[in-house]
């Protein structure tokens, strides 16, 4: 299915899951204003976005099977294999977060049905995100993301740790899109051109890999996304605000809009800057080493679950660095393949953390879930498998992903990196472990230990998905490798005429 999106019918065509998305966010928008006082309105609009969202994921899916490829000039909208799977992985990420949240927030009393209009129109930033070619189409992607999240972050109002959460995101987050903007703005100034694919071909045309300009450009969008993806020393708003944040809104923020900023990030650098790879790997290399140690380390000192996965995203964060480190095509589809898993994992652990909390889940520890095997099998089992898998355990789908990016890493010669990353992942069994250990091998704290704990049955069928997931992928894995490796060849060398060609007196 060639689109040249030079004309409208195919732009529209391009863009139709966004579309289809944002047009259902925006009705269900009006519905929540108009039933505002009505309490089972929020249960309703929660169900509803879920056709929005099963609507996008089936214009993502008729696209990408019908081989949609883009033809003609380059252009802001990518329109590829890469921008599908990804876009799946948001949309799940958004399908599950509204499953949680339709009985926590009448659990917890929060009344704001616009709670699931924000979380589409969240997704929809994702989105573009994901399949942003330009710099522009990057930013307003980013900035429709992060209103939508800091909204969510501070949905709970009468929680004072949820408003220091949102203050502390929108103001932190307001600073790093600054320095992103800058970014654009400088790597526009150097090549003339805010296309992803254009301002690779100027880089290479005009020569300019060393121009002071563009290196400065770089290095302020690599500020402005590793602020979104939590890599230290830019994730010291990360545990406060997955701390204070509605438990659902913290496992999204932790699962999808990490995965859509480390999307944009993969195509920008893949494609914008590939020929300055050289120079940027180093980068890399020293942010996903420092992020591993630092968010491991103290992940182990951290006595509440829900801080220890706080730390345990920001250490994935170093783990997901290291797929991009090489610049290859076996990285982006190691990126792809954990990606997912990183995505479903996450979200079982803050749903079984929801089903044992009140109140946030602030003050929930491992010892309070002893002997939770006991009395809730499936909910123990679930925390396990995502513990588990989260460590990298063999015979589950965490362990395949960070096999494949250990072999894309030392494949391209950053054998040191991989040394890191399994050294911090032994770490890492250091707060893992303890949990699984507490559920199923000390008794409760007392009789009436989990008497409240419970899910609706649909999560509990989620769950159930998700655990089967995770165990079956982690043995037989062919399929989604392949189907990452071909979301990969999205970066095969481009044949871009650029904007301008050095000037030559012949």
């Amino acid at each position: 299915m060639p689109l040249d999106l030079e004309h409208g019918r195919d732009l529209t065509l391009a863009l139709l899951p966004e579309l289809l998305l944002t047009a259902w966010a925006a009705a269900l928008l009006l519905y929540a204003a108009w039933r505002h006082r009505d309490s089972s309105a929020q249960r309703r609009a929660g169900w509803l976005s879920l056709f929005g969202i099963a609507a996008s994921a089936g214009a993502v899916l008729w696209l990408w099977i019908g081989g949609a490829r883009l033809e003609g000039p380059a252009t802001s909208v990518a329109v590829d294999a890469f921008r599908w799977a990804v876009d799946l992985i948001i949309l799940v990420g958004a399908a599950l977060t509204v499953l949680l949240s339709v009985h926590y927030l009448d659990r917890e009393g929060i009344r704001v049905p616009e709670y699931h209009p924000l979380v589409l129109f969240a997704a929809v930033g994702m989105m573009l995100l994901a399949g942003g070619a330009d710099l522009f189409v990057l930013f307003l992607g980013l900035e429709l993301m992060s209103v939508s999240v800091y909204v969510l972050a501070g949905i709970n109002r009468r929680n004072p740790a949820s408003a220091e959460a949102a203050l502390k995101y929108f103001l932190l987050g307001a600073f790093a899109s600054a320095f992103l903007l800058y970014g654009i703005a400088l790597t526009y100034g150097a090549t003339g051109t805010t296309k992803l694919s254009r301002i690779g071909a100027q880089i290479s045309a005009l020569g300019i890999e060393s121009h002071p300009m563009l290196a400065a450009g770089l290095a302020l969008l690599f500020v402005g996304f590793g602020f979104k993806v939590a890599a230290v020393p830019f994730h010291m708003w990360t545990p406060d605000v997955y701390d204070g944040a509605p438990t659902p809104v913290t496992a999204f923020m932790a699962a999808s809009v990490k995965a859509a900023a480390f999307a944009a990030l993969v195509r920008l650098l893949l494609e914008a800057f590939a020929a300055l790879q050289p120079g940027w790997d180093g980068v890399v290399w020293g942010l996903a080493a420092i992020t591993m140690v630092v968010g491991n380390l103290i992940a182990l000192a951290q006595r509440a679950v829900k801080r220890m996965l706080a730390y345990s995203s920001i250490a994935h964060a170093g783990y997901l660095l290291t797929a991009l480190v090489s610049g290859s095509l076996a990285g982006a589809a190691a990126f792809l393949f954990y990606l997912l898993f990183y995505t479903l994992m996450t979200v079982g652990a803050f749903a079984v953390l929801i089903a044992k909390g009140r109140s946030g889940e602030r003050d929930v520890t491992s010892d309070d879930l002893s002997g939770l095997a006991e009395s809730h099998p499936l909910l123990a089992l679930t925390m396990t498998v995502c513990m588990l898998s989260l460590l990298g355990f063999p015979g589950t789908a965490g362990f395949i992903g960070k096999w494949y990016i250990l072999t894309s890493a030392t494949g391209a010669g950053y054998a040191g990196l991989a040394v890191v990353l399994v050294l911090t992942t032994v770490v890492s069994a250091g707060y893992y472990l303890p949990i699984v250990m507490a559920m199923y091998m000390k008794p409760r704290l007392h009789e009436m230990a989990h008497a409240d704990v419970g899910l609706p049955r649909v999560v509990r069928g989620m769950l159930v998905a998700l655990v089967v997931a995770l165990l079956f992928y982690g043995i037989w894995p062919n399929q989604l490798l392949t189907l990452a490796r071909e979301g990969s060849h999205a970066f095969l060398p481009p044949h871009v005429t650029p904007v301008a060609v050095p000037f030559s007196p012949n």
